[in-house]
Parts: structure tokens; sequence; C-alpha cells
């Protein structure tokens, strides 16, 4: 049982009524979604906006709540479990999080006030070449005219067509390979010479190519210092992990909350199927795995409330990967033991397989994490 407040139990509670009564029904979620095929909703986002919800760990000063990463977890915990289609929010948050750490006084004021009040943020990192290899990332900015020009592609941008700013980071010095070199920059969405094109995939339109193309920035538009864009990422990885964490945590109990539901309701051989000891092992073996990554996710948090400054590389490895691998399986469960109804679209089953399969890839892989975690270990 996690150690929370009554504030926060009630915060919970409000979010989650929340949910079920603007999105608890498959024909609510059609509605805000164009039949599945977005994965946010404006319509809900401004209504938990003007909720002030959106704000959970935004600082007071900039119209936030002042909440932790325990804070921030519940609330993607529960409207992760909600069904609630507000995907821009998390790319928003973890943005976010980096303009606290290392924007100006106007860009925090601009982006951490925007995103309590429903802006949405998106980050532009990856690329054809430089995926797991961040550091071969080639897009460039050129120092030119007291400004920069930024010429280069990104891809798998989540959130670009939704975004109001964009965070690129791109390279200033150096050359491919090298971890120097890299800068933050805010960049409007509407920047002229930047364009957004969508990828289709199987979670419908998700995630974008950006095609900059002499696209001039001004000086203030550098988010920290100049070629130092690489530590600020790193600075960031607690916040980004755990954020990817929570949202899978959340999702591994809808799956799971959904399937037991269906096999204690589905008969067959003139009895639920849930009663089968079959299927009653595997529910149980996924209720602790879930509960297993519970504790993982809110101790994390915890110990980044406690000191956020400091970068916990092994902590926040292990809840991205316990997260999403967890959630992948139940998910994948949870198809297996509704059978064919699992498959169709008619349930949400198959829209959750495909959510937490490719969890286990965006944000780091699977692998990479692995990589990361045994490196801590002088391996």
């Amino acid at each position: 049982m996690l150690d929370l407040t009554d504030e926060q139990r009630a915060f919970v509670s409000a979010v989650a009524d929340f949910c079920r009564r603007e999105a608890g029904t498959r024909q609510q979620r059609d509605a805000l979604t164009n039949g599945g095929r977005e994965a946010h909703s404006p319509e809900l986002y401004r209504k938990l906006a003007d909720l002030g919800w959106l704000g959970v760990s935004i600082p007071e000063e900039h119209g936030g709540a002042g909440g932790g990463m325990v804070d921030t977890c519940l609330f993607l915990e529960t409207t992760a479990r909600g069904l609630a289609p507000i995907g821009g929010f998390t790319t928003s948050i973890i943005v976010a999080g980096a303009y606290e750490r290392f924007g100006s006084p106007e860009q925090r004021k601009t982006v951490l006030g925007g995103v309590a009040a429903g802006r949405i943020e998106s980050i532009a990192m990856s690329e054809p070449e430089a995926g797991s290899d961040v550091a071969s990332l080639a897009c460039r900015a050129e120092a030119r005219d007291g400004g920069f020009v930024i010429n280069g592609q990104k891809t798998w941008c989540s959130n670009a067509h939704l975004a109001d700013g964009i965070l690129l980071v791109a390279r200033t010095s150096g050359a491919p390979g090298e971890h120097a070199g890299m800068t933050m920059f805010q960049v409007p969405a509407d920047a002229p010479g930047l364009r957004i094109s969508g990828i289709d995939t199987m979670g419908g339109r998700e995630v974008n190519d950006l095609y900059f193309t002499d696209c001039l920035l001004p000086a203030d538009a550098v988010v920290g210092t100049v070629d130092q864009g690489w530590k600020q990422l790193m600075a960031g990885l607690n916040v980004e992990r755990l954020i990817l964490a929570a949202v899978m945590l959340g999702t591994a109990q809808r799956a799971f909350d959904d399937v037991l539901g269906y096999i204690k309701q589905r008969r067959q051989f003139g009895r639920p199927i849930g009663s089968f000891q079959v299927l009653r092992h595997r529910m149980a073996d996924l209720a602790t795995e879930i509960e297993c990554t519970r504790l993982l996710v809110y101790r994390t948090a915890e110990l980044v409330d406690r000191d956020p400054g400091t970068v916990l590389p092994r902590e926040t490895s292990m809840v991205k990967l316990k997260a999403t691998e967890t959630a992948r399986r139940v998910a994948l469960d949870g198809m297996q033991m509704m059978g064919g109804y699992g498959y169709a679209t008619e349930y949400d089953m198959e829209r959750l397989v495909r959510s937490t399969i490719v969890s286990t890839v965006y944000g780091g892989t699977s692998e990479i994490q692995r990589e990361i975690i045994g490196k801590t270990y002088g391996l």
C-alpha cells in the first residue's frame, strides 16, 4: 500500500471520477478521438487545464500546483488507467522540466505557464541515423546574423502536430558521434522553414517527421547553454523515464481490469473461464507484477522528490524497463485470455496491446535500458 497523504488520495479519486464521467465509455472515447485514430483530445485537455490538473508539477509562480514527481505519477497512472486521451501531456511535462532547469525567465514563463494552461510541447531529438545513438545527431544549427539557422531532419517526434512549441536538440559544433556540441532551442511550431509531416503508425497519428530548411531562430531561442545540450538532456532522464513508466503502469492496470471483468463473465464448459486454474494463476502472476511495478515507480518518484538534482540512471532505467515490459506482458496475456474478442476492435484490449508494444521502444528501448543498468554495476 502506498503511503499517500489525504490530499493525494482525494486528488486520485477526483481524477478517476473525471475519467469515468468524461471518457468512461467506448462511445465517449471514440467521439473524443475521431474513432480512436487520435491519441489526444483538445476538448478533454481544456477541461483538465480549467481544473488546474495539467499544472500538477508546475511551480506555483507559473500557475501550477507545485507538486512533485509522486503527484505527477499519480495523475499519469490514474488518467492512463481511465483511458483519458491526453497524449499531449507526456511530452509537455517532459519538456517543461527542461525549461524549469535551464530556461531563461521569459522561457519559463511562456512554457511552464503555458503547459499549466493547456499548451502542448514536443521534443525533437531522434533522427533517421540517430535513435538510440543520440550522439550521432546531425541536424545543425549554424550561428549567423546574431541568431541561428537550422537545417536537417528530425523524426519520431511525438505530438509535434499538436504542439505550440518544440524543444529542438541540434548540433552547434563538433561532428556526429560526439556528445559535445549539442544545444537546445525553443522553436515555435509555426516557425518559417519548419515543416511537420505525420508518420502513419499502428497507433494512428502520434509521431512526426520534422524538416528544417534555413529555419532562422533568434539568439534568445537557446535553452540553457550553447554546446551543453547533452548534459542538459542527461539531467532530464529522471523525469522522462518516470513519466513513461507511470503511464504504462496505469495502462497495465487497465488491461488487467478489463480482462478480469471479462473472464468473470465469459462462460465455457458451464462455468466462468476465470474459475479455471490456468487463468486464475496467470492473473495472480500479472497482479503481482503490476504491484511490484507500482512500488518501483513510486519508490523512484520519492527518490527524485527527495533530491531533484540527482540523476538516477540505474533506478530510472529499471523503472522504465519494468513498467513497459510488464504492461506489454499484461496486454498480450489479456488478449490471449479474451481469445478472439481480445483481437477485435470492439474491445479496448487490442488498442492496449498496440500502445504497450511500442512503449518498449520509445524513450529508450528495453535493450538500451538493460545496457545502462548493466553499466551501473561496472559491466
